[in-house]
Formats: C-alpha cells, structure tokens, sequence
C-alpha cells in the first residue's frame, strides 16, 4: 500500500512527515506496556500500582448526590461557554475560605476543563514564535509543548534537594528574561511533593514583575498540604499584577475524571483565556460545575479527610523503603514521593540499574510494582499514594503490608 498524501502534511511540532515513525514510545504509555506484561506473566496476580497517580477514592457522596439532582434538571443541557456565575461564585468563596484570597468571580475566575486544558490554551494568549517559557524540570511539560507547538522556546529549570526543589531564577540570562513571557510554577510540586515557602513565591514575584513575565502558577496539589496551611501565590503581595493561578477538583476533591477547575487571578490575563477557551470548547457541563459547587462549599470537611489520608500512606511508605535503603522523607504535599534511585539490587534479585526508567521497568517486572522513573534531574523514581485500597484503612493497611513483603528480601545499592 502506498504511503497516504497525509503524511506530507504534518505539521513539523507533531514530527512532519516523520510522525508516526517514531519509536519513542512515551514514559506513560510504557508503564502500561509494562503493566499488561506482568499482569500476562503472572495471571491473576495483584499489581501494586504507584504509578499514574489517579486518585482510588469516589467524589465524595453529596457531589455525587448533586450531580444526580442536577443531571436530571432541563436547564442543565445547554452549552455553558465560560461557565456558569453559581461555579464562578463557590470558587470565589473557595479561595477566601481557604487561601485569604479575595476574587472577584465574575473578572478574575473562568473555568476550565480541567488544569491540563487550561495550561494548553494559556501559551495562545502569549507566545509568539521566538518568546520563551520557563519551565521546571522534572514537572508536567504541558505548558511548554503547547509553547514549542506555537514556535516558542522552553527554558527547563532543574529542580534539586540544593535549591529547596525551587527553581533558581537568578540563573537566567539577561536576553532569556527579555524573551521570557511565562514562568511555570507548581507547588505543592509534581514529582517532588516538595511546597513553596512564602519568602520563595515573593521572589518569584518580584522576579516576575521585575521582568515583565506573568506566573502560571499550577496549585492542582495546593489542598495536600501537609505543613501548615495550603498557599496561593494570589496572597502574596502585587502578585495579582502577575499572576494567574489553576485549580483543580481533581487532586483535593477526587474528582479527577470529571474535568473541571477554574483559572483566576490577574484580570486581564483571565479575560484573554477566556477569549482564547471560547474558541476552544463550550464549557464543562453545568451539572458537573454545581456539584462541584457542593465540595468547593465543604471542602473544611473533604480537604483535611483527604490529606490525612495521603499523609498517612506516605508516611507508612517513608518507613518501608527507609528500612531497605531508600533516602526516604515524607514530603510537604502532594501524594508523590520523590527519591533517590538505586543503582543496583542485590542477593537472590541481583541486577543493575543505568537509571530510573530501568528501575522502574524492574520493579514492575519482578516486583509487580508500578511506579513513576524521572531522569530529567539525576536519576529518581516517583511512588504514588493513590494506590487502589477500596474498604477503607484496612484494606489500606494490608496493600501496604503487602509492599513492604515484596521488598523485604532486596538489599539496593546507591
């Protein structure tokens, strides 16, 4: 069969006429290869699954309750643009129950459907081909390919244990801050589970006004915090003037494949996103915008259930790998736990391990563990505390249980 015209016609940020050619197979899609070939070698056998990061638990039962009421009511069918004014208005309450933001909902909030959505159309509303975004490194590349897709350049900032998994602003050039138009920041952070002190988002701030740069501020894992109380950058002073920052019901509400959240902060940046998503989508259905409405006015009950959830898995997780090697600590938020990746195993698993990906692949295999490998700064795997453990915390206990029995007979070399 000869080759289709189409391959021509690619555009080159997907790979030209060499898209679909590629080999690479992307990081994710190989965790699940991989998954589905343990699960085929060893039938019927239970995956322990660290990997993704999806959270195991329902939306909680008056969202569900909600959508119900809601799903079933004739003026819920249509098309809601740029979102509904009840949505708009609970996350105003939101963010002033929980942050000490003030907003106002109808020109400082839009909706989104979901962070990822949001992150993939902010890069239309600034970047010209030339501009630059500076990312960090490891994270979630989304706003940058969207970036490199508009003919915009990435500038990955790495994260490490030396800068307090914060990015180290002031090494940027003169001319990479005259291009820069997007600083992307997340905290708490995707891997690291690292938080951002206040003193750290004042630089950033500063930095950013300084340079005429406006902040997206990821805070997708802001509700899991597990020092002191959650942070929005909006708290800080002047960060308005250059800042927009993304919330999500997926990580502190366990709504994730509902896909809602919702963009706020500097007027004029929201108003371009909610020109630039008009020309996008047509809104999230209303019924899922008001039962989200529901967690959003409960979350003094959801968010603290939540985090104490995942704070205590991690914390029996730090336990387990400490005791097999593993310079384990319990991070500040998230449900991530970011470590060193051994080099090697020894005794009746022997092997060695060139970086995290094959540790990964590794534990997977011989383990029937699935986690996260991240080589983009030094070599670390990332463990999620989204495991499955459906029937509360004894069934919790006895997953965890059964991780530390598999690793119990490896000694790891670092």
């Amino acid at each position: 069969m000869s080759e289709s015209f189409l391959q021509k016609n690619f555009a080159q940020r997907i790979g030209g006429d060499q898209f679909g050619k590629d080999t690479k197979i992307y990081k994710f899609e190989k965790i699940k290869r991989a998954k589905r070939a343990a699960l085929q070698a060893n039938p019927g056998a239970e995956i322990i699954d660290m990997g993704v990061g999806e959270p195991d638990d329902m939306a909680f039962p008056e969202v569900v309750e909600s959508l119900c009421r809601e799903a079933a009511k004739w003026e819920n069918r249509t098309y809601t643009d740029n979102g509904i004014k009840e949505f708009k208005d609970a996350a105003a309450r939101y963010m002033k129950a929980l942050y000490k933001v003030e907003l106002n909902p109808e020109t400082e909030i839009c909706h989104s459907i979901g962070s990822k959505a949001a992150l993939s159309l902010l890069p239309a509303c600034f970047i010209n081909p030339g501009d630059i975004t500076i990312m960090t490194i490891p994270g979630y590349p989304v706003l940058g390919t969207w970036t490199q897709y508009l003919g915009g350049k990435v500038i990955n900032m790495p994260l490490n244990g030396e800068n307090g998994f914060f990015p180290v602003l002031d090494s940027l050039s003169k001319e990479e801050c005259e291009k820069a138009k997007l600083l992307y920041l997340n905290y708490p952070n995707n891997p690291t589970g690292a938080s951002a002190s206040a003193e750290q988002l004042e630089k950033a701030v500063n930095f950013a006004k300084k340079n005429n740069i406006l902040i997206v501020f990821d805070a997708a894992y802001a509700p899991l915090n597990f020092q002191g109380k959650p942070l929005s950058i909006l708290s800080i002073p002047g960060a308005k003037e250059c800042a927009v920052e993304l919330h999500s019901m997926s990580k502190g509400f366990n709504m994730t494949g509902w896909r809602l959240g919702w963009v706020c902060g500097n007027e004029l940046a929201v108003k371009a996103f909610a020109n630039v998503k008009d020309n996008a989508d047509s809104g999230q259905f209303a019924a899922i915008q008001k039962a989200a409405i529901a967690g959003l006015d409960n979350q003094s009950k959801i968010t603290p259930m939540i985090c104490e959830k995942y704070e205590r898995r991690l914390k029996s997780m730090v336990q387990t790998l400490k005791s097999i090697g593993f310079p384990a600590k319990v991070p500040h938020g998230s449900f991530y736990l970011y470590v060193k990746c051994p080099k090697a195993a020894e005794g009746k698993y022997s092997a060695k391990f060139a970086n995290a990906e094959e540790f990964s692949q590794w534990m997977i295999r011989e383990k029937l563990i699935s986690t996260v490998p991240w080589d983009d700064v030094g070599h670390n795997v990332r463990f999620s505390a989204t495991f499955v453990a459906q029937g509360g915390k004894k069934e919790e206990d006895r997953v965890l249980s059964e991780f530390q029995k598999r690793l119990s007979d490896v000694k790891f070399v670092f």
